[in-house]
């Protein structure tokens, strides 16, 4: 029953990166039609945002209450009602309505999926995992590109991956008696264990430095996925669709990395795979701050996109370790909070500095990041080894 199970998550995980990279890809057709700024995306990139940031502090009540399949299931519905709302809107402010069961939706189910796969599953399953979110968001904008490429309305992309998700529901929904056979653990004396307060989980040692270190991540990574291009070809002097195509070797380079990074897991520990891509992240960052050929600075963006493969999966793998199956939801749900706040602040402060005083201090954005997220983790290993 549980290798019937694991299809399942995966593709549940495929669902997790469908919508991140939808709006992204459809907002040039639809902010014309719908007679809005271009700058709106952000007020809808917001309003998403802070509903995962909300329901991700309240995963562990919610997954205490109803189970990891339950939450799963439900997340899943309501953000293939949202897809779908949105695929019936005539009007951006029916956008911002539907963004608020499309963001509580996407936070519940990824801490809820990622604390149910850190508990039951060894860690190779994490990084293909999180290589299968990537292929979630490669996916939706190759849909919504073939509608519009064929001459048809956003609103059809939005409805083709919002009817995959309303299938994927029914899946989850039909595959609820495998998931009771593996949640709702009890104490010894046989009762549930109760669901922490903020206050409890920020008290627990390690927490505080577990959440800076998945901020800076978080950041690091949005940030050099969102600039990247900008500072190459206003800085480094290279071509825009250049620029653009090493860009999306970012994405690629994070994607194939967790593929490969699953199978480095059969030899290496959790915080051995964060160090191994804390520093190849430095050798990419080198290769960005070192005056030198495009070539080395296009490598180098390569490199950080690499870099970036390991940590996150891993960071969520060991949580169990470091805090306690029973407190790990807890701080799983901080932790997707704490990611949620550094991609909302991170890349529109660097985006502050590139237009006030210059894009060329991108590589030393993400040193600062990268070496605080550096001596977070250390810190963390520290109060939390066993």
């Amino acid at each position: 029953m549980i290798q019937l199970l694991l299809p399942i998550i995966y593709l549940a995980f495929i669902s997790l990166g469908l919508p991140d990279s939808l709006l992204g890809s459809a907002w040039p057709s639809m902010y014309p039609l719908l007679g809005v700024p271009v700058s709106y995306a952000g007020i809808l990139s917001m309003i998403i945002s802070f509903g995962t940031i909300v329901s991700s502090l309240n995963s562990d009540r919610l997954t205490r209450a109803l189970g990891a399949g339950k939450v799963t299931a439900i997340s899943v519905g309501m953000t293939a009602a949202a897809l779908f709302g949105f695929s019936i809107s005539t009007q951006f402010w029916m956008l911002c309505l539907w963004a608020v069961p499309y963001g509580l939706g996407a936070g519940s189910v990824d801490a809820a999926l990622n604390n149910y796969v850190a508990l039951h599953y060894e860690s190779r399953h994490m990084s293909w995992l999180h290589c299968m979110w990537g292929i979630g968001t490669m996916v939706s904008p190759m849909v919504m590109g073939r509608v519009l490429a064929g001459g048809g309305p956003w609103t059809a992309g939005y409805r083709y991956i919002a009817l995959f998700q309303i299938a994927l529901t029914a899946v989850l929904f039909l595959s609820l008696p495998l998931w009771q056979k593996r949640t709702g653990e009890a104490a010894e004396d046989g009762t549930a264990p109760q669901a922490l307060s903020l206050g409890q989980v920020f008290r627990l040692p390690g927490a505080k430095e577990v959440m800076l270190c998945f901020f800076c991540y978080c950041a690091l990574e949005t940030t050099a996925g969102l600039w990247a291009s900008s500072y190459l070809t206003l800085t480094r002097g290279v071509a825009a669709d250049t620029a653009a195509s090493f860009a999306s070797l970012f994405y690629i380079g994070i994607t194939a990395g967790r593929a490969a990074c699953g199978f480095l897991t059969l030899k290496l520990s959790d915080t051995q795979m964060i160090r191994l891509g804390q520093g190849v992240l430095a050798v990419g960052v080198a290769a960005l701050l070192v005056p030198g050929p495009q070539l080395l600075a296009l490598a180098g963006l390569v490199l950080v996109g690499v870099g970036c493969a390991p940590i996150y999966p891993s960071i969520i793998h060991a949580t169990p370790d470091h805090f306690g199956a029973d407190r790990s939801q807890a701080v799983i749900g901080i932790q997707m909070a704490s990611a949620y706040v550094g991609n909302l602040v991170m890349p529109p402060l660097f985006g502050l500095l590139a237009n006030n005083i210059t894009p060329a201090l991108f590589p030393f954005y993400l040193l600062v990041l990268l070496v605080l997220m550096v001596v977070m983790h250390e810190q963390l290993v520290r109060k939390t080894s066993h």
